[in-house]
């Protein structure tokens, strides 16, 4: 073997990688199980807030190789929603709203026909709403001007009356990608300050839609309000320093009176002296930034940098250092006061009792800044402003008195921001500015403050600028923020799953039973057929299996129950590069070469059509993770990373244990009696079959479509069709049929089905009824209707464990691009074989023997429907048609890779009479991965639940047709196809001979 050492240290290499970046999730456990002992009492109850208190407790404490637990969790393997419970979420940001503001809010009824029919236009559409308003516009009026509906103070240096319709949609286009922007950073700073462990937010590339999943979350209600909720941007007026000392004295006093009499529980606080310094002089740099004044037209405005009263600050000093419980939860910043990150939820919590309510002035209220600052031994704090608050509980402006807001740079070249304002801002903010000079204005934004500047002077004409400690990236981010409220740009949910945590400790449950189900029996199988050559294709699959969970580790990747899915797969396929190593080395054993020869034959003959068939199924996994979302993209991921796992280890490590076992040994056995009997004088013609097997495969499909027409369409899930589900519980088995009628009416008539689901008492409830209102209020309304028609089972407390939505848009788009996941497979592997077997024949023949698997699938579900077993056709069914096009192009492509060797050494024999010994050669390795997928997914059928029943199903039917399909349809069809070829040379070639 070439490259022998490199191989060792190449696999020494990835192995510790693995095992150190797995290593997290292993002290991540531990720690989790310390947390829960400490929190659970003798009756074995465990307190989660007590839980969540240890954890937070330690979270920046050094754990494990001098990092935090908190860097810990970061680099842990997570578990996907499916698995932990929580909620995933597709928000959609409505360009209607944004279109709207920008036009004014014009009521010109050709610009509303346009926006109506753009929506129109928008489901049956992968273009952007304003390609498809600036289309409906045209049509509606074709020599109308959107510059006269656009051309306002508003958009004024963007749009005028001269500028072109496209001009027009060009500005309308960015100002939507901005929005859009904005959004995904307002959302993912809400999220940070949420709470959740290991959140993941994406924007969805071409679209106008953001992904959000949140593990672990228990409060659905709360998050559909945080994040569809408008920004709000405020600007609020400083209480200065001097001004609140008194009441913080005044509270510390109270603080340590509590503390003393044991009523004060604090634990622990994580500010020390040297923190609180080192805070303080971070903060210094970060907190003189200024506002200063530009009247319009003047960009030459002088800015100064300045600092609060330095009195003032020596008097919070003063306090500080008194010693005592206030001495302990802040400490002293160049602006006021500033606390660890850790404590504020304790100094939240003291602020909200009524007698420090009564303590400080009504319109006193406390924000904490957005952005923590780093200080010493991995701790963060935080600015703490105190706000003062109008007469009415009012800030004194808000956000929608900005027009504009840009990143900028001043005189000596420093970014800055620059905000221009509507008439009636302009007022507002030459009042606020010109109460507050000398003193701080606060930019607050979700109750966050991102910025303090101190006003310089009274600020007239609506032009403003603000300076200071900024870089680009912050400069950016503060325009971004100002400029958030400047435009409603709400944001609707077209996509929602909720998981319960019960349901996702079933779904772990299920699914690793299913894996080492999976794994038992591909190990026994292969040492009963390949005997000691079996041992060690195992020990490579062990390795495969640690290989995918360390690299899934090392890239923060999520498992989820689809991609246990995609290990089980793995570990079915991985067995097929084996299977043609091992079936290469009997036949190379039976020419009478030495044990050193057939080694090294059966590695090289095997590697190029291992290699093919490796690189057609990550390119249908490329293709799924391309196009694919959520649940889809969790399976592409773990099926790409196990494709080259297992061709690394099937390879090149199991060359090493082969070789090392044979130097050892003297002897290597591949063969038992199992192997030697199983496929012993195999004979068959499968041309003499291929029409029957023609008219079989049409008859089944014919069937099919019959029965799909019967049923009023496919069975297709909320994925496809946009609606709601609900999956239910009750404390006995209740008829689904029952339950449904009960259901019904509440849902006015609209189409709904109930099935059992998983087990007897457990059912899903799905229903289109306002499936095209997306709104939280449709959700809300759907949801009293299923606990209204549920309320009859009131004695069998129906518990609703996970619920989920697709809007109706949302359908339409995960239609169109699993149909084009699907013809792109077809095209890729169409072009890929081509190029690789140099004929066109082949990539025909393999491409109708993928779309015969693909349309078998769809044919015998509809069959199955037809008779009663309904299985839904979602995006995780699009995922297993997806995977059995890469199963059955592997199988076919070792056919096609030996009926090219043979013709390549019988350059003179017909296609035809190459076929059936080049079938028969690769008969039994066929019929051996084939069934050790077969067990697989027989296994994932019946122990993987039922969130992957009807996946396993769509495998089961599709290993059956990609098996057949590749003996009597692909092979049939290259021989039919190329044999007009050979009729012309066939006599020249005979002559020849003779």
């Amino acid at each position: 073997m070439r490259n022998k050492s490199l191989i060792i240290a190449l696999t020494i290499i990835v192995s510790a990688i693995c095992l150190y970046f797995l290593s997290f999730s292993f002290v991540a456990s531990r720690i989790q199980d310390q947390a829960e002992a400490y929190a659970t009492d003798a009756q074995g109850n465990v307190d989660m807030a007590k839980q969540q208190t240890y954890l937070d407790s330690i979270w920046r404490e050094e754990v494990f190789l001098g990092m935090t637990y908190q860097e810990v969790k970061e680099n842990e393997l997570g578990l996907g929603l499916d698995l932990k419970g929580g909620m995933h979420v597709v928000l959609e940001v409505s360009p209607v709203e944004i279109i709207k503001s920008m036009a004014g809010n014009s009521k010109d009824p050709n610009f509303l026909k346009a926006l109506d029919r753009a929506k129109e236009l928008q489901r049956n559409s992968q273009e952007s709403f304003t390609t498809l308003f600036g289309q409906a516009y045209r049509e509606i009026e074709p020599n109308g001007r959107l510059s006269r509906i656009f051309s306002n103070t508003a958009n004024r240096g963007k749009i005028s009356y001269e500028s072109s319709n496209d001009e027009v949609i060009e500005v309308i286009e960015t100002e939507v990608e901005d929005a859009i922007d904005r959004s995904f950073n307002i959302l993912r700073t809400r999220i940070d300050k949420f709470g959740v462990n290991q959140p993941n937010i994406q924007r969805l590339k071409g679209t106008g839609r953001i992904q959000i999943e949140l593990p672990g979350v228990d409060n659905p209600d709360r998050v559909r309000k945080l994040l569809s909720g408008m920004a709000n941007l405020e600007f609020w007026e400083v209480w200065s320093p001097q001004e609140f000392t008194p009441y913080f004295m005044q509270l510390g006093q109270y603080l340590d009176q509590q503390q003393q009499a044991g009523k004060l529980n604090l634990g622990e606080t994580a500010t020390t002296q040297k923190d609180a310094l080192s805070a303080a002089a971070a903060a210094t740099d970060t907190t003189q930034d200024v506002l200063a004044q530009a009247a319009a037209g003047d960009t030459t405005a002088t800015i100064a940098a300045t600092t609060p009263d330095t009195n003032a600050t020596a008097a919070l000093d003063s306090a500080a250092q008194q010693g005592g419980v206030l001495a302990n939860l802040f400490v002293p910043m160049p602006g006021g006061l500033g606390a660890n990150v850790r404590d504020t939820a304790k100094i939240n919590e003291i602020f909200s009792r009524p007698e420090v309510r009564g303590m400080l002035p009504p319109n006193m209220k406390f924000l904490w800044s957005v952005k923590p600052i780093a200080g010493d031994n991995r701790q963060e704090f935080v600015e703490l402003y105190a706000i003062k608050k109008g007469r009415d509980g009012k800030a004194p402006m808000g956000g929608d008195a900005i027009n504009d807001a840009r990143q900028d740079f001043d005189q000596q070249g420093r970014p800055e921001i620059t905000m221009t304002m509507n008439s009636t801002g302009a007022k507002k903010w030459a009042r606020l500015t010109g109460d507050n000079v000398g003193r701080q204005v606060a930019i607050v934004l979700d109750n966050y403050v991102y910025s303090a500047p101190v006003v310089q002077g009274e600020i007239t004409g609506g032009n403003s600028s603000i300076s200071g400690n900024f870089t680009i990236e912050e400069a950016q981010d503060l325009a971004n923020i100002l400029k958030a409220g400047k435009m409603p740009a709400p944001t609707r949910i077209v996509e929602e799953a909720v998981v319960g945590p019960s349901l996702g400790k079933e779904a772990i449950n299920q699914g690793l039973i299913s894996t080492l189900a999976g794994l038992v029996v591909v190990v026994i199988f292969m040492i009963a057929y390949y005997s000691r050559g079996g041992f060690i294709a195992d020990l490579s699959l062990v390795f495969n299996v640690f290989f995918i969970l360390g690299i899934l580790a090392q890239f923060n990747a999520a498992l989820t129950l689809p991609g246990i899915a995609g290990i089980v797969l793995t570990l079915g396929m991985a067995v097929d590069a084996n299977v043609l190593i091992f079936e290469r080395m009997r036949e190379e054993s039976l020419k009478g070469l030495s044990m050193r020869e057939i080694i090294n034959k059966g590695y090289d003959k095997a590697f190029s059509t291992i290699l093919d068939a490796n690189v057609t199924t990550f390119l249908v996994g490329f293709i799924l993770y391309f196009f694919g979302s959520g649940p889809v993209k969790g399976f592409a991921i773990t099926l790409m990373i196990g494709i080259v796992t297992s061709f690394f280890t099937s390879v090149f490590i199991s060359r090493l244990l082969v070789e090392s076992t044979f130097k050892k040994a003297g002897k290597l056995s591949f063969s038992s009696a199992l192997a030697n009997n199983m496929f012993r004088n195999v004979k068959f013609d499968v041309m003499k079959y291929r029409k029957p097997a023609y008219a079989l495969s049409l008859g089944l499909l014919a069937f099919g479509f019959v029965a799909m027409y019967i049923n009023g369409g496919p069975n297709l899930g909320v994925d496809f069709k946009g609606g709601r589900s609900y999956v239910v519980e009750l404390d006995q088995a209740v008829p689904a049929s029952e339950i449904r009628e009960s259901l019904v009416d509440n849902f006015q008539g609209a189409g709904t089905e109930v099935k059992t689901f998983g087990a007897s008492n457990r059912v899903k409830v799905i229903t289109s009824w306002l499936a095209d209102d997306e709104s939280i209020e449709a959700d809300n309304k759907v949801r009293a209707a299923l606990d209204e028609g549920l309320a009859q089972y009131s004695n069998l407390t129906p518990e609703v464990l996970s619920s989920s939505k697709v809007g109706a848009t949302m359908a339409d788009d995960i239609q169109n691009t699993a149909l084009i996941a699907i013809l792109l497979a077809l095209v890729g592997i169409f072009l890929y074989v081509m190029i690789r077997f140099r004929k066109w024949q082949f990539s025909l023949g393999g491409v109708v023997a993928l779309l015969h698997d693909a349309l078998m699938i769809i044919a015998v579900f509809s069959i199955l429907d037809l008779f009663g077993v309904s299985y839904e056709m979602d995006q995780v069914f699009i995922a297993a048609v997806l995977t059995i096009i890469g199963f059955s192009i592997n199988d076919t492509v070792v056919i096609f890779d030996r009926v090219r060797e043979y013709m390549n050494d019988n350059p003179r024999s017909a296609i035809r009479e190459i076929v059936n010994p080049a079938l028969i050669s690769t008969f039994s390795r066929t019929i051996i991965t084939s069934l050790t997928l077969f067990l697989v997914v027989v296994i994932l059928f019946f122990f993987g639940g039922e969130v992957l029943r009807g996946f396993s199903l769509a495998m089961i039917i599709g290993v059956l047709a990609g098996t057949y399909s590749s003996l009597f349809i692909a092979t049939p069809i290259v021989v039919d196809t190329v044999k007009d070829e050979k009729k012309a040379p066939a006599p020249a070639q005979q002559a020849t001979r003779v």
